[in-house]
């Protein structure tokens, strides 16, 4: 890019940069430490950007910047990571999983992956009568737990940077269960092709998907047309797609040509988004014949 293109870009949004530094956290989180001017060709911004981010990031204390390298700080990784990812986007991600929450009745047994996009989601679900929640996340485990529902939690390898568990033991548990519903989200997302940064965590999701009747990816705008690492499979594999009204209309094009369904909700209409689709009814009839029609 030529310095006077470079220049007539728009500024940045700040929540743009707010999940440039999520990234960078979690970069930085899984390999222990890096290089400063790596981290700059990784996230493809300037050396000055860069050391901005830094130190917006070393002065709350998430990250710890040395000469010409930033480190982690082991002892906190696990309240800094969940806490700052579960602050971006709140509004969009309330008016998802509200519109998620609402396809789920009493007596489901759901799935949920770590992501802190399912924080709020956790919450909603803790009022649904008879739950049974799967998840590899100690936080949601928790939410769950303290709101009397039961939960299964899928033990491995603890990350402490997500507050969650991960390794081939999670592997063969989600393998061995089968839930009615998987609810799932995602590190990035371009044209309907997904990706995370650690391999451990694609790898979980990949199984996840296998693991449940019908899968729901839920994602916020802010995901879309990044990439990352490790792609573990495209947009093709959910029932639907449930997002924000800030996603762009390319990428909601490029996932209903793959032939899934996409929900979009808006975070400023509140009663909206929790209508219940045409859709999810014909779904959660045929999960419950059991129940004699009993809702």
């Amino acid at each position: 890019m030529t310095r006077g293109a470079a220049m007539s870009n728009a500024r940045p949004t700040e929540a743009v940069v707010e999940q440039r530094r999520q990234d960078v956290l979690n970069y930085v989180i899984d390999r222990g430490e890096a290089r400063i001017g790596d981290l700059a060709s990784v996230f493809g911004v300037s050396l000055m950007t860069m050391h901005r981010d830094l130190d917006d990031l070393a002065g709350r204390r998430m990250l710890r910047k040395k000469r010409g390298l930033v480190e982690a700080f082991p002892p906190q990784t696990m309240e800094t990571a969940t806490r700052f990812r579960a602050g971006l986007h709140t509004a969009e991600k309330e008016a998802i999983s509200a519109a998620a929450a609402a396809r789920v009745r009493p007596g489901a047994s759901v799935l949920l992956d770590d992501s802190s996009t399912l924080f709020p989601l956790a919450r909603m679900l803790g009022e649904v009568e008879e739950l049974t929640a799967v998840t590899n996340s100690v936080t949601i485990a928790r939410i769950l737990s303290l709101a009397g529902r039961e939960v299964v939690l899928a033990g491995g390898r603890y990350r402490a940077e997500f507050d969650s568990c991960t390794g081939p033991d999670v592997l063969r548990s989600l393998s061995r269960l089968r839930t009615d519903i998987a609810f799932m989200s995602v590190t990035t997302i371009a044209r309907g092709r997904m990706y995370h940064p650690i391999q451990d965590y694609a790898e979980i999701k990949h199984v996840m998907h296998e693991s449940a009747e019908r899968t729901f990816l839920l994602a916020d705008h802010s995901k879309f047309g990044k990439t990352a690492t490790y792609a573990h499979g495209d947009a093709a594999i959910f029932d639907v797609v449930i997002t924000d009204d800030a996603t762009p209309q390319h990428e909601l094009d490029a996932i209903r040509d793959l032939g899934t369904d996409v929900e979009v909700v808006s975070p400023n209409d509140p009663v909206g988004h929790m209508r219940i689709t045409p859709e999810s009814e014909e779904w959660a009839t045929a999960v419950y014949a059991r129940r004699g029609g009993a809702e």
